[in-house]
């Protein structure tokens, strides 16, 4: 049975404008109904690239989305900022109105889009769960049933009289999601307000999520940049680039094909002339790619595969190439490098390196390599840009980033006397 079907879902905005944004545009809009045309300003209008300046007023945030979700499905909605995810999810809680296509639901949905939606903010706790439930659909005898389950769940009994115009971030998000979980919804959409809370509440989100699916055969929706969570709640996947949905499929094949699209995802291939290739006079950069050496994802536990292929024009030096290591907050994680030849004896050919990084050297995080090449360590030959970087995922608990601090993750064989 299906909980979600959307067909030809599309959603323009017009830049720094409420609606059409003058009366001439409505009045346009209008008379072109009137005649049963077509809405002029849906034939124009470009892709949201937030990268870009561009030269129309008009956006479209979503363009054409079709799918449809089955009862009991748990989907992990992945894409980068801009992707239109946020808007889709609007749209399917009945936030906002496409422009065009319709949305068919089956039974009742519950939304948990923003921290604190539907607080206000001079209530305390307790008023504030009943206002939401409220809110989100849920009588009042729902909620008194259900009352101190939430409050158990939230975590916050101690301040659960005091007005939330009091509370942390965290706390906000406690009670908000504990509120959303526990109605009787047959759908219900997750933004990525899981990222406010700590490494615990978010584990024991996701552990109510997964119970929700698993146990009460409810749909959920979830938006999250955490690609670990995603697979570890989600079993099947939807893939949106700049307002478009580009795959679908497994949450595993979901999360490779945004990899592989993605500035993480670690591959370079020149498809051309070896002059044309990225470089100089010296060196060209045929092939740099970071795989995981077991696996199908990068892990704390995969290792990973290093390969670099290049072509070098300069003969008789010794030759070198140098790989940096950074974390995407400029962090240095190491500087290595090997001896391509050793005696004067460098061709005017392609060479190729590989190496691998093992298991439990990286903790999890978003990585990139610097290249240097030179000829005997100390005359510079070519410095590459960041061309690839990487994000070593934690599956093994499924938690992120912020889950232990540092950069290396080492693996000891403690002996306890």
């Amino acid at each position: 049975m299906l909980a979600l079907k959307a067909e030809n879902i599309s959603k323009q905005y017009r830049l720094g404008q409420v609606g059409t944004g003058t009366l001439s545009h409505d009045l346009n809009r209008f008379w072109h109904k009137v005649r049963g045309k077509e809405d002029p300003y849906l034939k124009i209008g470009e892709v949201n690239d937030r990268t870009t300046k561009g030269e129309s007023e008009y956006i479209w945030s979503l363009r054409d989305i079709d799918f449809e979700i089955e009862q009991g499905s748990a989907v992990g909605i992945i894409g980068r900022n801009g992707a239109g995810k946020s808007t889709l999810l609007k749209i399917l809680s009945k936030v906002t109105q496409p422009t065009t296509g319709k949305i068919y639901t089956n039974g009742r949905i519950a939304s948990l889009l923003e921290v604190g939606t539907g607080f206000h903010p001079e209530m305390t706790g307790r008023e504030n769960i009943f206002l939401n439930g409220a809110i989100l659909g849920m009588t009042r005898k729902e909620i008194t049933r259900k009352f101190d389950e939430i409050v158990a769940f939230s975590g916050v009994e101690r301040y659960i009289d005091t007005p939330v115009k009091r509370y942390s971030s965290g706390m906000y998000v406690r009670l908000a999601f504990a509120v959303a979980a526990h109605l009787e919804s047959e759908i219900l959409i997750v933004d990525e307000v899981l990222a406010v809370g700590d490494a615990d509440f978010q584990k024991k989100c996701l552990g109510k999520m997964g119970d929700v699916t698993k146990g009460e055969g409810r749909t959920i929706l979830f938006v999250s940049h955490n690609m670990t969570a995603i697979k570890e709640l989600c079993s099947t996947g939807i893939l949106l680039n700049q307002g478009q949905l580009t795959y679908s499929g497994s949450i595993l094949d979901t999360i490779v094909e945004y990899q592989k699209n993605s500035d993480t995802q670690s591959r370079y291939l020149h498809e051309g002339t070896v002059e044309t290739a990225m470089g100089n006079e010296n060196i060209r950069i045929l092939e740099f790619s970071a795989e995981p050496a077991q696996g199908e994802l990068i892990d704390i536990e995969s290792g990973i595969l290093i390969k670099l292929r290049f072509f070098n024009s300069r003969a008789g030096i010794n030759l070198d190439t140098t790989f940096e290591l950074r974390t995407y907050e400029e962090v240095p994680v190491f500087h290595t490098g090997a001896l391509i030849t050793t005696n004067n004896d460098s061709e005017a050919k392609e060479y190729s390196v590989e190496f691998t990084l093992p298991k439990h050297l990286l903790n999890a995080g978003n990585y990139y390599f610097k290249l240097i090449f030179g000829e005997d360590q100390r005359i510079p030959l070519y410095i590459a840009p960041s061309i690839i970087g990487f994000e070593v995922e934690n599956v093994k608990l499924g938690k992120n980033i912020a889950l232990l601090p540092g950069i290396i993750r080492p693996e000891f064989d403690f002996k306890i006397l």
